[in-house]
């Protein structure tokens, strides 16, 4: 390492770690003095991908390999991005690149956003087939040209989360969600999957197949966006965020409801984890803890009944058996069993949520869905219909009044380092709380690597083979990608 090298990566505030997705994750010999050097900069993998070729996949590799490392992200890059040129076609090729307004959805832009600490969070809340919503807000949100930076959800969002962080586009996200809604209203399936009710009235067999059906063995660090989910650990009682691991069965346990489904045991721990919604049904805290400028949180979830009867200091069962079967009987609004243990379930969440709407930093959606049960999957296109008119209408209101510009605003940079700072909601937390959780902090692995890894790779030697050697060949749709070089 030269003394050039030496002092840059001293004075750097981040260091990208690049490599290209399809080859072997082996450690070169700048990343182990890296990895040896007492280096406080920030430190995010880039892996580079073809835009004509395979999704991103073995990234846990990469990761096991460089522990060293605090984030991920996934770059789909044009062919002129691998592609060798002589000096004075290079700078005849960006000259006319940089001509082009930048496209704020590329992934290059995402990446100046996450640097520079003016990403943009899309969280998605849980509320069952009233989600179905959130299906149509995305499209507005593409329709008005507002980027996603970063998606999260809880329960359903946590699904129609993970549908976006892979595919980034509306349209096939919105085909993979309908072929689920349709599983969903399968009478059969659910008849058969039901069981002895000890734990939960059906096993969750046709619900894990529903969902793996959807997702097969994808892992969220292969996901092309940055996205995490929530789950309620009620062995360890307490919130969990999931950003990596098995996708399908975090998405499943985020939307395990308490009685229908079993709580499903962590690969990782053996841990009890149910719906994210007992805890936190917006997890839009979360999003402002891991960087986020703006959050963009969508609430699904259903509305409390506040106009109660009150009936006095003790309540007769009769009488209220009565005021149901009498006709002629003035109608009482009074909670039964089974609505107060509800209620008394989401108590902390409710009380988070209101945080959440309050907050300075959150842009909170409420769609008119309320009229919508919460298993009618089989109303899918009218639910998403909805969403996509009120986010049609509502983000037209925020183009004019200014709220779009002030979202895709850059904030000055010494206001970045407050985002992490303390955001995330944890009532009654103590010094000793955050004590106990350094303490569970395990040591970093050390893991044997490999010697070789300067080696050229299938990229380089697909450019040497293509004639295209001019900026004109590539086709303009392409050219249009993201460049914020």
């Amino acid at each position: 390492m030269t003394p050039w090298t030496q002092r840059c990566i001293r004075q750097a505030d981040c260091i990208l770690i690049v490599g290209l997705g399809e080859q072997e994750p082996t450690v070169g010999e700048l990343e182990r003095m890296l990895e040896n050097t007492a280096v406080r900069a920030l430190k995010q993998l880039i892996l580079l991908h073809k835009e004509d070729g395979p999704t991103p996949s073995r990234t846990v590799e990469w990761l096991n390999m460089r522990s060293w490392c605090s984030g991920h992200l996934h770059l789909c890059c044009p062919r002129r991005i691998f592609s060798r040129k002589r000096l004075p076609k290079l700078l005849e090729m960006y000259e006319r690149v940089c001509q082009k307004p930048p496209d704020r959805h590329s992934d290059f832009s995402r990446l100046a956003r996450i640097l520079t600490g003016n990403s943009i969070a899309l969280v998605l809340g849980g509320g069952g087939a009233r989600g179905c919503s959130q299906v149509g807000i995305i499209r507005a949100m593409h329709e008005a040209g507002i980027p996603i930076d970063m998606v999260g959800g809880t329960s359903i969002g946590s699904f129609m989360g993970a549908l976006y962080a892979e595919e980034r586009n509306a349209n096939r996200m919105r085909n993979r969600a309908v072929r689920w809604a349709k599983e969903m209203t399968n009478v059969l399936k659910k008849m058969l999957d039901l069981t002895y009710p000890i734990t939960s009235m059906f096993s969750g067999s046709a619900f894990n197949r529903s969902i793996n059906k959807i997702f097969e063995d994808k892992q969220i660090e292969d996901l092309w966006i940055p996205y995490f989910t929530i789950t309620t650990d009620i062995t360890a009682s307490a919130m969990r965020v999931h950003t990596d691991g098995s996708l399908w069965r975090y998405c499943r346990a985020s939307m395990s409801l308490s009685s229908y489904l079993p709580p499903l045991c962590d690969p990782k721990d053996g841990h009890l984890l149910m719906d994210g919604g007992y805890i936190n049904n917006l997890p839009a805290d979360v999003a402002r803890s891991m960087g986020a400028k703006v959050v963009i949180a969508i609430d699904v979830g259903s509305q409390d009944e506040t106009d109660l009867t009150n009936y006095g200091d003790s309540l007769s069962g009769w009488w209220l058996l009565w005021k149901r079967l009498n006709p002629w009987a003035a109608k009482v609004k009074v909670l039964g069993m089974a609505e107060i243990q509800s209620r008394l379930a989401y108590v902390c969440c409710v009380r988070q949520l209101e945080v959440v709407k309050n907050s300075e930093y959150c842009e909170y959606i409420r769609p008119p869905i309320d009229r919508y049960g919460t298993l009618e999957f089989g109303k899918f296109n009218e639910i998403a219909e909805v969403g996509y008119q009120h986010g049609k209408t509502l983000f037209e209101l925020w183009n004019r009044n200014g709220v779009i510009d002030n979202i895709l605003k850059d904030r000055p940079i010494d206001n970045v380092a407050k985002t992490r700072s303390s955001d995330v909601t944890c009532p009654n937390t103590t010094f000793t709380d955050l004590a106990e959780i350094v303490s569970r902090i395990e040591p970093a692995k050390t893991l044997a690597v490999d010697d070789e890894s300067d080696y050229q790779t299938d990229y380089e030697e697909d450019a040497f083979d293509t004639e295209k050697e001019d900026y004109d060949g590539v086709p303009s749709e392409q050219n249009e990608d993201e460049d914020e070089q």
